[in-house]
Protein backbone atom coordinates (compact mmCIF):
# COMPACT_ATOMS: atom_id res chain seq x y z
CA UNK A 1 0.00 0.00 0.00
CA UNK A 2 1.29 3.48 -0.88
CA UNK A 3 0.65 6.74 0.93
CA UNK A 4 1.81 9.75 -1.10
CA UNK A 5 3.04 12.39 1.34
CA UNK A 6 5.40 15.36 1.12
CA UNK A 7 8.06 15.24 3.82
CA UNK A 8 9.23 18.51 5.35
CA UNK A 9 12.85 18.64 6.51
CA UNK A 10 13.39 14.87 6.62
CA UNK A 11 16.54 13.75 8.42
CA UNK A 12 18.21 11.35 6.00
CA UNK A 13 21.40 9.30 6.30
CA UNK A 14 22.92 7.85 3.13
CA UNK A 15 25.33 4.98 3.56
CA UNK A 16 27.69 4.37 0.62
CA UNK A 17 29.17 6.76 -1.96
CA UNK A 18 29.73 4.44 -4.93
CA UNK A 19 27.71 4.40 -8.16
CA UNK A 20 24.54 3.22 -6.40
CA UNK A 21 24.83 5.85 -3.67
CA UNK A 22 25.56 8.49 -6.32
CA UNK A 23 22.17 7.90 -7.98
CA UNK A 24 20.36 8.42 -4.68
CA UNK A 25 22.46 11.50 -3.89
CA UNK A 26 21.50 13.01 -7.25
CA UNK A 27 17.79 12.50 -6.57
CA UNK A 28 18.01 14.00 -3.09
CA UNK A 29 20.07 16.94 -4.31
CA UNK A 30 17.79 17.68 -7.29
CA UNK A 31 14.83 17.88 -4.92
CA UNK A 32 16.59 20.17 -2.46
CA UNK A 33 16.65 17.60 0.34
CA UNK A 34 19.44 17.85 2.90
CA UNK A 35 21.19 14.59 3.81
CA UNK A 36 24.37 13.25 5.35
CA UNK A 37 26.61 10.65 3.69
CA UNK A 38 28.88 8.16 5.41
CA UNK A 39 31.32 6.08 3.35
CA UNK A 40 34.87 4.80 3.47
CA UNK A 41 35.44 5.85 -0.14
CA UNK A 42 33.80 8.62 -2.19
CA UNK A 43 33.57 8.87 -5.97
CA UNK A 44 35.09 12.15 -7.05
CA UNK A 45 31.85 13.32 -8.70
CA UNK A 46 29.87 12.47 -5.56
CA UNK A 47 30.96 15.67 -3.79
CA UNK A 48 28.96 17.72 -6.34
CA UNK A 49 25.74 16.37 -4.88
CA UNK A 50 26.48 15.83 -1.18
CA UNK A 51 27.46 18.67 1.16
CA UNK A 52 27.65 16.78 4.47
CA UNK A 53 30.07 13.86 4.21
CA UNK A 54 31.91 11.65 6.71
CA UNK A 55 34.79 9.56 5.44
CA UNK A 56 34.61 6.63 7.84
CA UNK A 57 33.20 3.16 8.47
CA UNK A 58 29.57 2.95 9.52
CA UNK A 59 28.80 2.52 13.24
CA UNK A 60 25.41 2.14 14.89
CA UNK A 61 25.91 5.37 16.83
CA UNK A 62 25.86 7.17 13.44
CA UNK A 63 22.10 6.56 13.28
CA UNK A 64 21.47 9.06 16.07
CA UNK A 65 19.23 11.90 14.88
CA UNK A 66 18.16 10.29 11.59
CA UNK A 67 14.64 9.16 10.71
CA UNK A 68 15.42 7.72 7.26
CA UNK A 69 18.34 5.53 6.31
CA UNK A 70 19.37 4.60 2.77
CA UNK A 71 21.67 1.60 2.58
CA UNK A 72 23.57 1.88 -0.71
CA UNK A 73 26.61 -0.03 0.52
CA UNK A 74 25.81 -3.38 -1.04
CA UNK A 75 27.33 -4.84 2.13
CA UNK A 76 25.16 -7.58 3.67
CA UNK A 77 26.79 -7.14 7.09
CA UNK A 78 25.80 -3.46 7.21
CA UNK A 79 22.29 -4.37 6.07
CA UNK A 80 21.94 -7.00 8.80
CA UNK A 81 23.11 -4.53 11.46
CA UNK A 82 20.47 -2.03 10.33
CA UNK A 83 17.69 -4.64 10.33
CA UNK A 84 18.59 -5.72 13.87
CA UNK A 85 18.82 -2.11 15.06
CA UNK A 86 15.33 -1.41 13.78
CA UNK A 87 13.97 -3.62 16.57
CA UNK A 88 15.54 -1.26 19.11
CA UNK A 89 14.85 2.19 17.68
CA UNK A 90 12.58 3.80 15.11
CA UNK A 91 13.79 4.68 11.65
CA UNK A 92 12.64 3.84 8.12
CA UNK A 93 15.05 1.85 5.99
CA UNK A 94 15.60 1.65 2.23
CA UNK A 95 17.99 -1.08 1.12
CA UNK A 96 18.74 -0.18 -2.48
CA UNK A 97 17.61 -2.82 -5.00
CA UNK A 98 16.26 -5.12 -2.27
CA UNK A 99 12.54 -4.24 -2.28
CA UNK A 100 11.41 -6.73 0.37
CA UNK A 101 13.73 -5.10 2.94
CA UNK A 102 12.51 -1.56 2.21
CA UNK A 103 10.15 0.47 4.37
CA UNK A 104 9.92 3.07 1.61
CA UNK A 105 10.77 3.40 -2.08
CA UNK A 106 12.12 6.20 -4.19
CA UNK A 107 9.71 7.53 -6.78
CA UNK A 108 10.64 8.74 -10.24
CA UNK A 109 9.94 12.43 -9.69
CA UNK A 110 8.84 15.08 -12.13
CA UNK A 111 9.19 18.64 -10.90
CA UNK A 112 7.12 21.35 -12.56
CA UNK A 113 7.63 24.50 -10.56
CA UNK A 114 6.00 23.90 -7.21
CA UNK A 115 4.28 20.75 -8.41
CA UNK A 116 5.78 17.32 -8.02
CA UNK A 117 4.58 14.18 -9.76
CA UNK A 118 5.89 10.92 -8.36
CA UNK A 119 5.72 7.58 -10.15
CA UNK A 120 6.44 4.43 -8.17
CA UNK A 121 6.60 0.80 -9.24
CA UNK A 122 6.68 -0.28 -5.55
CA UNK A 123 10.21 -1.49 -6.12
CA UNK A 124 9.32 -3.70 -9.10
CA UNK A 125 11.16 -1.64 -11.73
CA UNK A 126 12.60 1.85 -11.15
CA UNK A 127 13.46 1.91 -14.87
CA UNK A 128 9.81 1.55 -15.89
CA UNK A 129 8.79 4.17 -13.32
CA UNK A 130 11.20 6.61 -15.01
CA UNK A 131 9.80 5.74 -18.44
CA UNK A 132 6.27 6.46 -17.21
CA UNK A 133 7.42 9.74 -15.65
CA UNK A 134 9.09 10.83 -18.90
CA UNK A 135 5.91 10.00 -20.84
CA UNK A 136 3.87 12.15 -18.46
CA UNK A 137 6.39 14.97 -18.84
CA UNK A 138 6.10 14.94 -22.63
CA UNK A 139 2.31 15.20 -22.39
CA UNK A 140 2.16 18.19 -20.03
CA UNK A 141 2.38 21.91 -20.92
CA UNK A 142 5.25 22.36 -18.48
CA UNK A 143 6.07 26.05 -18.92
CA UNK A 144 2.46 27.26 -18.81
CA UNK A 145 1.71 24.99 -15.86
CA UNK A 146 4.75 26.23 -13.97
CA UNK A 147 3.66 29.85 -14.51
CA UNK A 148 0.13 29.10 -13.29
CA UNK A 149 1.46 27.35 -10.19
CA UNK A 150 3.54 30.42 -9.38
CA UNK A 151 0.49 32.66 -9.80
CA UNK A 152 -1.59 30.36 -7.60
CA UNK A 153 1.10 30.30 -4.90
CA UNK A 154 1.41 34.09 -4.88
CA UNK A 155 -2.35 34.50 -4.63
CA UNK A 156 -2.56 31.99 -1.77
CA UNK A 157 0.20 33.80 0.13
CA UNK A 158 -1.79 37.00 -0.26
CA UNK A 159 -4.98 35.36 0.98
CA UNK A 160 -6.59 35.20 -2.47
CA UNK A 161 -8.27 31.89 -3.26
CA UNK A 162 -10.52 31.96 -6.34
CA UNK A 163 -11.12 28.32 -7.27
CA UNK A 164 -13.36 29.09 -10.27
CA UNK A 165 -10.84 31.46 -11.83
CA UNK A 166 -7.95 29.05 -11.22
CA UNK A 167 -9.88 26.12 -12.65
CA UNK A 168 -10.73 28.12 -15.78
CA UNK A 169 -7.06 28.97 -16.29
CA UNK A 170 -6.03 25.35 -15.71
CA UNK A 171 -8.64 24.13 -18.20
CA UNK A 172 -7.32 26.59 -20.74
CA UNK A 173 -3.81 25.18 -20.34
CA UNK A 174 -4.82 21.52 -20.58
CA UNK A 175 -7.41 21.83 -23.34
CA UNK A 176 -6.42 20.83 -26.86
CA UNK A 177 -8.42 21.11 -30.07
CA UNK A 178 -7.86 18.84 -33.05
CA UNK A 179 -9.52 19.29 -36.41
CA UNK A 180 -8.84 15.93 -38.02
CA UNK A 181 -9.16 14.96 -41.65
CA UNK A 182 -10.36 11.34 -41.63
CA UNK A 183 -10.10 10.68 -45.34
CA UNK A 184 -12.59 8.79 -47.45
CA UNK A 185 -13.52 5.97 -45.10
CA UNK A 186 -10.86 3.27 -45.29
CA UNK A 187 -9.14 3.29 -41.90
CA UNK A 188 -5.84 2.33 -43.55
CA UNK A 189 -5.90 5.60 -45.47
CA UNK A 190 -5.78 7.62 -42.24
CA UNK A 191 -2.49 9.40 -41.70
CA UNK A 192 -0.40 8.16 -38.77
CA UNK A 193 -0.73 11.64 -37.25
CA UNK A 194 -4.52 11.46 -37.43
CA UNK A 195 -4.55 7.99 -35.84
CA UNK A 196 -2.30 9.13 -32.96
CA UNK A 197 -4.43 12.22 -32.33
CA UNK A 198 -7.65 10.17 -32.25
CA UNK A 199 -6.14 7.93 -29.56
CA UNK A 200 -5.74 10.95 -27.24
CA UNK A 201 -9.30 12.26 -27.52
CA UNK A 202 -11.65 12.72 -24.59
CA UNK A 203 -14.46 14.10 -26.77
CA UNK A 204 -15.05 13.47 -30.49
CA UNK A 205 -17.42 15.56 -32.61
CA UNK A 206 -18.16 13.23 -35.49
CA UNK A 207 -19.39 13.96 -39.01
CA UNK A 208 -22.13 11.97 -40.71
CA UNK A 209 -19.69 10.50 -43.27
CA UNK A 210 -17.15 9.08 -40.81
CA UNK A 211 -16.98 5.34 -41.50
CA UNK A 212 -17.68 2.62 -38.93
CA UNK A 213 -14.07 1.46 -39.33
CA UNK A 214 -12.80 4.81 -38.11
CA UNK A 215 -15.41 5.05 -35.34
CA UNK A 216 -14.12 1.69 -34.09
CA UNK A 217 -10.62 3.10 -33.40
CA UNK A 218 -11.90 5.91 -31.17
CA UNK A 219 -11.01 5.03 -27.53
CA UNK A 220 -13.89 3.53 -25.53
CA UNK A 221 -13.37 6.21 -22.88
CA UNK A 222 -13.99 9.00 -25.41
CA UNK A 223 -17.39 10.70 -25.49
CA UNK A 224 -18.70 10.63 -29.08
CA UNK A 225 -21.09 13.38 -30.18
CA UNK A 226 -22.80 12.95 -33.55
CA UNK A 227 -22.94 16.35 -35.26
CA UNK A 228 -23.38 14.98 -38.77
CA UNK A 229 -24.99 16.64 -41.72
CA UNK A 230 -26.73 15.09 -44.67
CA UNK A 231 -28.66 16.73 -47.47
CA UNK A 232 -31.87 18.24 -46.11
CA UNK A 233 -31.20 17.11 -42.54
CA UNK A 234 -28.77 18.64 -40.06
CA UNK A 235 -28.46 17.12 -36.59
CA UNK A 236 -26.60 20.28 -35.53
CA UNK A 237 -26.19 23.64 -37.22
CA UNK A 238 -22.67 24.93 -37.77
CA UNK A 239 -23.17 27.51 -35.01
CA UNK A 240 -24.24 24.75 -32.62
CA UNK A 241 -21.19 22.64 -33.54
CA UNK A 242 -18.90 25.60 -32.88
CA UNK A 243 -20.49 26.18 -29.48
CA UNK A 244 -20.21 22.50 -28.49
CA UNK A 245 -16.57 22.46 -29.56
CA UNK A 246 -15.74 25.49 -27.40
CA UNK A 247 -17.83 24.28 -24.45
CA UNK A 248 -15.78 21.10 -24.03
CA UNK A 249 -12.51 22.94 -24.52
CA UNK A 250 -13.46 25.28 -21.67
CA UNK A 251 -13.78 22.14 -19.51
CA UNK A 252 -10.12 21.36 -20.22
CA UNK A 253 -10.84 18.45 -22.56
CA UNK A 254 -8.91 17.16 -25.55
CA UNK A 255 -11.52 17.56 -28.27
CA UNK A 256 -11.36 16.27 -31.81
CA UNK A 257 -13.52 17.40 -34.71
CA UNK A 258 -13.53 14.37 -37.03
CA UNK A 259 -14.27 15.37 -40.59
CA UNK A 260 -14.39 13.27 -43.74
CA UNK A 261 -11.83 14.05 -46.41
CA UNK A 262 -9.56 17.01 -45.70
CA UNK A 263 -10.86 19.64 -43.26
CA UNK A 264 -9.72 22.56 -45.41
CA UNK A 265 -11.27 21.35 -48.68
CA UNK A 266 -14.96 22.26 -48.52
CA UNK A 267 -14.91 20.89 -45.00
CA UNK A 268 -15.56 24.04 -42.92
CA UNK A 269 -12.41 23.31 -40.93
CA UNK A 270 -11.16 26.85 -41.35
CA UNK A 271 -14.48 28.25 -40.11
CA UNK A 272 -14.27 26.17 -36.95
CA UNK A 273 -10.64 27.06 -36.31
CA UNK A 274 -11.38 30.77 -36.77
CA UNK A 275 -14.34 30.52 -34.40
CA UNK A 276 -12.08 29.10 -31.67
CA UNK A 277 -9.40 31.72 -32.31
CA UNK A 278 -11.95 34.55 -32.18
CA UNK A 279 -13.06 33.13 -28.82
CA UNK A 280 -9.51 33.33 -27.45
CA UNK A 281 -8.60 29.68 -27.86
CA UNK A 282 -5.43 29.02 -29.83
CA UNK A 283 -4.20 25.54 -28.90
CA UNK A 284 -5.48 24.10 -32.17
CA UNK A 285 -3.95 21.49 -34.44
CA UNK A 286 -5.35 20.84 -37.91
CA UNK A 287 -4.47 17.44 -39.39
CA UNK A 288 -4.66 17.00 -43.13
CA UNK A 289 -6.77 14.19 -44.54
CA UNK A 290 -6.94 12.20 -47.74
CA UNK A 291 -9.50 14.04 -49.85
CA UNK A 292 -12.09 12.24 -51.96
CA UNK A 293 -11.38 14.72 -54.75
CA UNK A 294 -8.10 12.88 -55.43
CA UNK A 295 -8.14 9.56 -53.60
CA UNK A 296 -11.75 8.90 -54.57
CA UNK A 297 -10.64 8.98 -58.19
CA UNK A 298 -7.57 6.86 -57.49
CA UNK A 299 -9.44 4.01 -55.78
CA UNK A 300 -11.89 4.03 -58.71
CA UNK A 301 -9.07 3.58 -61.23
CA UNK A 302 -9.38 7.12 -62.58
CA UNK A 303 -6.19 9.24 -62.59
CA UNK A 304 -6.93 12.96 -62.43
CA UNK A 305 -3.85 13.58 -64.60
CA UNK A 306 -2.17 11.65 -67.39
CA UNK A 307 0.58 13.12 -69.60
CA UNK A 308 -1.25 12.23 -72.82
CA UNK A 309 -4.83 12.83 -71.68
CA UNK A 310 -5.09 15.37 -68.84
CA UNK A 311 -2.49 18.02 -68.06
CA UNK A 312 -4.42 19.78 -65.30
CA UNK A 313 -7.38 19.36 -62.99
CA UNK A 314 -9.83 21.40 -60.94
CA UNK A 315 -11.73 20.57 -57.75
CA UNK A 316 -15.03 22.37 -57.34
CA UNK A 317 -18.28 22.13 -55.40
CA UNK A 318 -21.78 22.35 -56.79
CA UNK A 319 -23.17 23.18 -53.36
CA UNK A 320 -22.63 26.50 -51.57
CA UNK A 321 -23.77 28.06 -48.30
CA UNK A 322 -27.53 28.14 -47.71
CA UNK A 323 -28.00 25.25 -50.14
CA UNK A 324 -27.37 27.44 -53.19
CA UNK A 325 -26.28 25.98 -56.53
CA UNK A 326 -22.78 26.71 -57.85
CA UNK A 327 -22.18 26.38 -61.59
CA UNK A 328 -19.51 29.06 -61.95
CA UNK A 329 -17.03 26.31 -62.83
CA UNK A 330 -18.95 24.86 -65.77
CA UNK A 331 -16.64 26.53 -68.34
CA UNK A 332 -13.80 24.32 -67.02
CA UNK A 333 -15.33 21.52 -69.10
CA UNK A 334 -14.20 23.41 -72.22
CA UNK A 335 -10.51 23.31 -71.22
CA UNK A 336 -8.61 20.81 -73.43
CA UNK A 337 -6.94 17.87 -71.63
CA UNK A 338 -8.44 18.85 -68.29
CA UNK A 339 -10.17 16.91 -65.48
CA UNK A 340 -12.89 18.43 -63.33
CA UNK A 341 -13.84 16.81 -60.03
CA UNK A 342 -17.14 17.96 -58.54
CA UNK A 343 -17.90 17.49 -54.85
CA UNK A 344 -21.45 17.60 -53.47
CA UNK A 345 -22.87 17.45 -56.98
CA UNK A 346 -24.96 14.25 -57.13
CA UNK A 347 -28.23 16.01 -56.34
CA UNK A 348 -27.40 18.74 -58.85
CA UNK A 349 -26.72 16.58 -61.91
CA UNK A 350 -29.78 17.81 -63.83
CA UNK A 351 -28.67 21.44 -63.60
CA UNK A 352 -25.04 20.48 -64.32
CA UNK A 353 -26.02 18.49 -67.42
CA UNK A 354 -28.32 21.19 -68.78
CA UNK A 355 -25.78 23.97 -68.25
CA UNK A 356 -22.99 21.91 -69.83
CA UNK A 357 -25.07 21.16 -72.94
CA UNK A 358 -26.08 24.83 -73.06
CA UNK A 359 -22.44 25.98 -73.37
CA UNK A 360 -21.74 23.45 -76.11
CA UNK A 361 -20.24 20.47 -74.28
CA UNK A 362 -20.78 17.26 -76.29
CA UNK A 363 -23.45 14.87 -75.06
CA UNK A 364 -20.77 12.12 -75.35
CA UNK A 365 -18.42 13.93 -72.94
CA UNK A 366 -17.01 11.26 -70.54
CA UNK A 367 -18.02 11.45 -66.90
CA UNK A 368 -18.15 9.20 -63.86
CA UNK A 369 -19.98 8.89 -60.59
CA UNK A 370 -17.93 7.43 -57.71
CA UNK A 371 -20.01 6.48 -54.67
CA UNK A 372 -18.71 5.46 -51.20
CA UNK A 373 -15.11 5.53 -52.38
CA UNK A 374 -12.86 2.98 -50.59
CA UNK A 375 -15.73 1.48 -48.59
CA UNK A 376 -17.21 -1.99 -48.85
CA UNK A 377 -20.12 -0.65 -50.89
CA UNK A 378 -17.96 1.38 -53.27
CA UNK A 379 -19.55 1.77 -56.69
CA UNK A 380 -18.28 3.36 -59.90
CA UNK A 381 -20.45 4.32 -62.83
CA UNK A 382 -18.67 5.37 -66.03
CA UNK A 383 -21.01 7.12 -68.42
CA UNK A 384 -21.50 10.21 -70.61
CA UNK A 385 -22.98 13.63 -70.08
CA UNK A 386 -26.17 12.60 -71.88
CA UNK A 387 -26.85 9.71 -69.49
CA UNK A 388 -25.50 11.37 -66.33
CA UNK A 389 -28.89 12.30 -64.85
CA UNK A 390 -30.33 8.83 -65.43
CA UNK A 391 -27.29 7.06 -63.95
CA UNK A 392 -27.27 9.36 -60.92
CA UNK A 393 -30.61 7.85 -59.87
CA UNK A 394 -28.89 4.46 -59.49
CA UNK A 395 -26.40 5.50 -56.82
CA UNK A 396 -26.33 7.18 -53.41
CA UNK A 397 -24.36 9.73 -51.38
CA UNK A 398 -21.55 10.29 -50.63
CA UNK A 399 -20.54 10.59 -54.27
CA UNK A 400 -18.22 12.63 -56.44
CA UNK A 401 -18.54 13.45 -60.14
CA UNK A 402 -15.58 13.35 -62.51
CA UNK A 403 -15.52 14.94 -65.98
CA UNK A 404 -12.84 14.45 -68.63
CA UNK A 405 -11.26 11.90 -70.95
CA UNK A 406 -9.33 10.25 -68.06
CA UNK A 407 -12.64 8.79 -66.95
CA UNK A 408 -12.35 6.10 -69.61
CA UNK A 409 -9.15 4.80 -67.98
CA UNK A 410 -11.41 3.59 -65.18
CA UNK A 411 -12.42 0.76 -67.48
CA UNK A 412 -8.81 -0.47 -67.58
CA UNK A 413 -6.87 0.53 -64.46
CA UNK A 414 -7.09 -1.33 -61.08
CA UNK A 415 -9.99 -0.51 -58.81
CA UNK A 416 -9.96 -0.80 -55.02
CA UNK A 417 -12.60 -2.86 -53.20
CA UNK A 418 -15.03 -2.57 -56.05
CA UNK A 419 -18.61 -3.75 -55.61
CA UNK A 420 -19.52 -3.26 -59.26
CA UNK A 421 -18.94 -1.08 -62.29
CA UNK A 422 -21.66 -0.02 -64.64
CA UNK A 423 -20.31 1.35 -67.92
CA UNK A 424 -22.54 3.15 -70.34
Amino acid sequence: MSLPVLLKNPKILLLGAGNVGLQKAKVLNENGIDFCTIAQEFLGIFLRYSKRNKNKSFELKDLEGFDYVIDATGNSKVTQLLIEEKTKRFFLLNVVDVPHLCDFYFMALLNIGKAQIGVSSNGASPLLAKKIRDKIKSALPNEKLEDLLEIANNERENGIINKEKLEAKANEIFAKAYIIGCGIGDVELLTIKAYKAIQTLEVALVDNLISDEILDIIPKSCEIIDVGKSKGFHKKSQDEINEIFLKYLKLGKTVGRLKSGDPYLYGRGAEEALYLIHNNFSNIEVIAGVTSALSGCTVAGIPVTHRDISKSFSVVTAHLKNNSLNLDWIDFLKIPQHTTVVLMGLSRVKAIKNEALKIGISKDFPCAIISNASRKNQEVIITTLESLEEKAKLTIQPSILVFGDVVNLGKILPIMKLKGVRND
